[in-house]
C-alpha cells in the first residue's frame, strides 16, 4: 500500500517523515497558518451572512473552507465558494465517505462475488478515479511551471524531490505516491474538522444556554473587535471544554484506522499474535461509564473543574495515539479554535423557523465518519440579536 493512511513499513516511514517535515515548512503549527485560517473565516463569515439569517446548509461550505486550509499547505492556493469543478471534488468525496461506510459496501468487502448485484463498490471506485484525474492535472500544472527557488506548498516539495531521486530504482517518491499522499492529506484535512464543526453549530442550536456561555466568554477575553488568536484558547476555558466535548460527543470516528500488532499482546485473556490487524474502537473510550459522568449527554463540564478551569483528559483521543497519531492534529485543533469561535463571535445560531430546538435530531449518519443527519441553520448576526 502507498501513501500515508494505509502503508506500512518504509513506506510509511519516508511518506510519513517527508509529510511532517513539509506540512511544518508551509505554515502547520506557525502564525503563517493562523493568518491563512483568519483570511477563511473572514470569507466563511461572508457566506453565512449573506444568507441573512434564512436557514440554509452548513455541511459543504464548511468542508470547502477546511479544504482551502489544506489546500493551502498542499498547493499553495484556495478555491472560491463558486468554483464549479472543486465543488464538485468536495461533493464526490463526501459521497465515498457515506458509502464506505454503508452496509451495501460492509456486504461487498465481505462478499465481494456479490459485487455484480450490489453495485456501491463501481460508484466508490469511480468517484476515486475522478478525484485521481483531478489530482493529476494539478500535478502537471505544478510539474510545468516548478520553480526549485519558490516552492508553493506539498506538491512542489514532493515534485522536486522526485526529481532529485530520478536515478534511484527504490525510490519512494513516485507519482503514485505523490497521489496516495496527497489525497490521504486532502480527505483527512477537509472531512473530519468539518464534520466536528457541522456537529458544533448544531449541538449550539439544541443547547442555545451553552451558545451563550461560549459567546460571553467571547466577548469577555476578544469582543467583536478582532479575529480570535490561538493564544486566546488559554484564557477560554469554557470555550475549551465546549470544543473539546462536541469532539466527544460527536464521536466522528468511532473506530480508528486498522493498526497491526508488532509483537504477541496479551489482551483480557486472549493472545493476539504479531502482525494481526486490529481496528481500535474509539467509541468505547468515549462512552465509557467509568471515565464520563454523563457519557451519551452533551456535556463540557466533563473537560471543566469545580472553578471552571480547563481540565485536560488521557482518555481524550480523538486524534489516536501513539507513533501513528494524525499527523495533522495541531491544525485540526487550530482551525476548530479559530473557526468555531470566530462564528460563534458573529453569529448566533437557530433552527429553521417552526423547529424547536428540543427536537434537533442528533442521530449520525453511519458512514467513514459519523455525520449529523441533514438540517438547516440560520446564521442571525449577533447585531440582530442584541437589538432585538
Amino acid at each position: 500500500m502507498l501513501g500515508l493512511v494505509f502503508s506500512n513499513g518504509e513506506t510509511w516511514k519516508m511518506m510519513r517523515r517527508f509529510a511532517l517535515h513539509n506540512l511544518r515548512d508551509f505554515g502547520m503549527g506557525k502564525k503563517l497558518i493562523e493568518c491563512k485560517i483568519q483570511d477563511e473565516l473572514h470569507s466563511l463569515i461572508g457566506y453565512f451572512g449573506s444568507h441573512k439569517g434564512k436557514p440554509f446548509d452548513t455541511s459543504i461550505i464548511l468542508k470547502h473552507a477546511t479544504s482551502n486550509i489544506i489546500c493551502s499547505i498542499l498547493l499553495g492556493k484556495r478555491y472560491e465558494y463558486d468554483d464549479y469543478e472543486f465543488q464538485y471534488l468536495l461533493k464526490l468525496l463526501d459521497e465515498n465517505v457515506k458509502l464506505c461506510g454503508s452496509s451495501m459496501i460492509e456486504l461487498y468487502n465481505y462478499y465481494p462475488f456479490l459485487g455484480f448485484m450490489i453495485g456501491a463498490h463501481r460508484t466508490v471506485l469511480r468517484n476515486v478515479q475522478e478525484m485521481n484525474n483531478f489530482f493529476h492535472k494539478l500535478f502537471e500544472k505544478h510539474a510545468l511551471h516548478l520553480n526549485v527557488n519558490h516552492l508553493t506548498g506539498f506538491v512542489d516539495s514532493f515534485l522536486l524531490k522526485q526529481q532529485q531521486e530520478t536515478h534511484n530504482p527504490k525510490t519512494e517518491f513516485h507519482e503514485k505516491n505523490l497521489l496516495f499522499t496527497t489525497m490521504d492529506l486532502f480527505g483527512a484535512g477537509s472531512e473530519t474538522t468539518s464534520t466536528t464543526l457541522c456537529w458544533g453549530l448544531l449541538l449550539m442550536m439544541k443547547y442555545p444556554e451553552v451558545q451563550r456561555r461560549v459567546q460571553a466568554e467571547i466577548n469577555k477575553v476578544i469582543s467583536l473587535r478582532r479575529d480570535p488568536q490561538v493564544q486566546d484558547r488559554k484564557n477560554m476555558p469554557y470555550t475549551e471544554a465546549v470544543i473539546h466535548e462536541i469532539q466527544r460527543f460527536a464521536d466522528i470516528v468511532p473506530m480508528a484506522l486498522s493498526h497491526s500488532t508488532t509483537a504477541d499482546v496479551k489482551f483480557q485473556g486472549y493472545v493476539i499474535p504479531k502482525g494481526t490487524e486490529v481496528i481500535p474502537l474509539i467509541t468505547s473510550i468515549f462512552k465509557d461509564k467509568t471515565l464520563w459522568e454523563t457519557p451519551h449527554k452533551f456535556n463540557p463540564a466533563h473537560f471543566l473543574d469545580a472553578a471552571g478551569n480547563f481540565v485536560k483528559k488521557e482518555c481524550f483521543i480523538p486524534f489516536g495515539l501513539g507513533r501513528r497519531v494524525c499527523i495533522g492534529e495541531s491544525l485540526a485543533r487550530m482551525e476548530l479554535f479559530l473557526l468555531f469561535v470566530g462564528l460563534l463571535q458573529k453569529f448566533t445560531f437557530k433552527p429553521a423557523p417552526g423547529v424547536d430546538p428540543d427536537d434537533l435530531d442528533l442521530t449520525a449518519e453511519v458512514g467513514l465518519t459519523l455525520t449529523p443527519v441533514p438540517h438547516l441553520v440560520c446564521a442571525i448576526p449577533l447585531e440582530e440579536v442584541h437589538d432585538s
